[in-house]
């Protein structure tokens, strides 16, 4: 992984591969790589770091062509290094290959290329593998010699493939990681993300599991395994470039986080009939199946488990149905209980994670209804879902998620209403004053940003240079705690560890030392006496406390160091509002460290391998 760009038609197709990998640095990447097709060969320039890297080593050469691949690398195989670094060529240089996901028999592959073809590999990746594959079978037409490949490959790929006997033509394949093909006119693309092409195209074709796509400057076909030709709708893209520009913010996260209000709003009136109930567009669900849920799963990964953790909490205390929330990369291997009476809900801001992908196709094979709540329209794990929630915040180009996190927040809450409401567990009146206190939530958010942003900041200016800081809470505080403590780990590099409050003394509390950081959430008015307690533990042993709390609770400023305060809310829906301090405290504090805050080290927006 991470990021494919292919080109062919009538345009410099160097100018317009780079182009397209740029629009896709949000994915995260630690080298990038350019092929193109040039009077019969095949010149291939890759180098470690940014893509400026790669503009400066071919500076002024002759790269002119209209046909090639480019990729953006995430490494899963190897170290990162111009070696590493897509694209990947075969031994004579005649075939290159970019590739995102991993090839899980690469090894047993490479072994058979070498006994029987004496191949001398160059790389430590498994995308080289790929290469060597299609250069042996490759007789002068590239589509037969993928094809031939492919029937050897064992894992989840997307494949981009140019050859320089085969002019014009890129053949590209899909198994478990997101591919798409870009319409244009005289000029066609691919790309594993529409940002890529929405400078060129706004019709794409969705690429779903085992097709293949042959790329002319005159045509897109689709072919599933047998090679027969697969008709396929236009998707027709309704945003443009703008959305993905920084609008004046110093850095895209900072704007994501601004744009909250924007994104609950749009997620919430959306889904509210003329008359303040529910309509879950997307869910076909009915009140009797509803009722025949006897457990739910709740399975994502990151930031999005997060946001599962909360929704956990909310259906089970309004809707009274058992959930259990899982880290999706261990669901399937504990062989869990799942049958026709389970509700599976899958939380992916790109639908396209394969941990949760995985999750989801083992939940279904064992006969669950499937729903998921995604942020990206025509995505995999929307495409497989027999119910799909779409969180509408816009696309989100930052690694650390900010927006699509709230946004999930509030479809968490709009199913937990409407499957109580369904099974009778809470009354008319409960459901419009909830439905009334969301609604309220997006002012409360934009107070909070104009007002409080700034002495935030001060406080990250204040405290940024501690080596580790630990997040506490109660109840639904708890989750927000891990959430707080992952955004200032992923951006900022500080070694952060967030801990049910409770559990301080079981262990952790042998770490409160004089000065120890420690940012308190007390935002849970029936545990406030408790939290209050775990606040005295600490702070008599010395730790430096920020403590989060609702308007109104003035008695635990006597026992914090900082306190900073949200407007006041329902316990329930407090994680709305909670999180954004700590947002906006992980944003300066990376600032303060002069971290690369859009793009993490290591770290990349989708997923795509386990």
């Amino acid at each position: 992984m991470c990021g494919i760009v292919g080109y062919v038609g009538h345009g410099d197709a160097k100018e317009i591969i780079i182009d397209g990998l740029k629009k896709l640095e949000y994915r995260g990447y630690d080298s990038a790589g350019i092929a193109i097709q040039q009077r019969g060969q095949l010149k291939i320039r890759k180098q470690v770091g940014g893509i400026a890297n790669l503009e400066e080593l071919i500076g002024t050469e002759d790269m002119t062509a209209n046909c090639g691949v480019g990729h953006t690398r995430w490494a899963t195989h190897g170290a990162p290094s111009t070696i590493n670094a897509h694209p990947h060529s075969n031994q004579d240089n005649t075939i290159a290959v970019v590739h995102n996901g991993i090839i899980e028999n690469y090894v047993e592959l490479k072994n058979w290329l070498i006994e029987n073809y004496d191949i001398d590999f160059k790389s430590e990746t498994d995308t080289e593998v790929v290469a060597q594959l299609i250069g042996v079978f490759f007789e002068g037409d590239l589509l037969d010699a993928v094809y031939k490949a492919v029937e050897k490959m064992r894992g989840a790929y997307a494949i981009c493939a140019v050859a320089a006997d085969d002019p014009n033509k890129l053949v590209a394949v899909r198994k478990d990681a997101p591919l798409i093909a870009g319409l244009g006119k005289d000029e066609n693309f691919i790309a594993s993300d529409i940002p890529a092409l929405l400078k060129y195209v706004k019709e794409i074709y969705l690429i779903e599991n085992n097709e293949t796509v042959v790329v002319t400057p005159d045509s897109v076909q689709i072919l599933d395994e047998q090679r027969r030709p697969v008709k396929r709708d236009v998707f027709h893209v309704s945003w443009d470039a703008d959305s993905a520009e920084k609008e004046g913010y110093d850095h895209f996260m900072l704007k994501e986080i601004f744009e909250q209000p924007k994104g609950l709003t749009e997620t919430l009136m959306r889904r509210l009939n003329d008359d303040g109930t529910i309509n879950l567009d997307g869910i076909s669900m009915t009140k009797e199946e509803i009722e025949n849920f006897n457990k739910i799963y709740i399975v994502a990964c990151g930031t999005a488990y997060h946001a599962g953790l909360v929704g956990k909490y909310v259906i089970e205390r309004l809707a009274r149905v058992p959930v259990e929330v899982d880290v999706a990369s261990e669901f399937r291997y504990r062989n869990p209980f799942v049958d026709d009476k389970t509700l599976f809900i899958a939380i992916s801001q790109s639908g396209e994670t394969l941990d949760t992908l995985a999750a989801l196709r083992e939940a279904k094979s064992k006969g669950a209804r499937i729903l998921s709540v995604v942020n990206v329209v025509g995505s995999s794990v929307a495409r497989e879902s027999d119910d799909v929630f779409y969180t509408w915040a816009g696309p989100e180009i930052a690694v650390a998620s900010t927006k699509a996190y709230t946004t999930q927040l509030m479809c968490m809450y709009l199913i937990a209403l409407h499957m109580a409401y369904e099974r009778g567990t809470i009354t008319k009146e409960f459901y419009d004053q909830f439905i009334a206190d969301l609604k309220e939530i997006p002012d409360k958010i934009s107070y909070f940003l104009k007002a409080k942003t700034g002495s935030v900041e001060k406080l990250a200016k204040k405290l940024y240079n501690r080596d580790q800081v630990f997040f506490i809470g109660r109840g639904l505080d708890s989750a927000v705690a891990y959430e707080g403590s992952l955004k200032l780990k992923e951006i900022s590099y500080i070694n952060s560890f967030a801990i049910a409050a409770g559990e301080l003394k079981h262990g952790t509390i042998a770490l409160m030392e004089p000065e120890t950081l420690v940012v308190t959430l007390a935002t849970q008015d029936f545990l406030y006496e408790k939290i209050l307690s775990n606040i005295q533990e600490i702070k008599a042993r010395g730790a430096h406390i920020v403590s989060v709390a609702k308007d109104g609770k003035e008695d635990v400023k006597a026992h914090s160091n900082e306190t900073i305060y949200i407007p006041y809310c329902r316990d329930e829906i407090t994680p709305l509002l909670s999180v954004i301090p700590l947002q906006l405290f992980a944003y300066y504090v990376a600032k303060e460290k002069g971290c690369n805050i859009d793009k993490p080290k290591n770290l990349a927006k989708a997923v795509t391998v386990e």
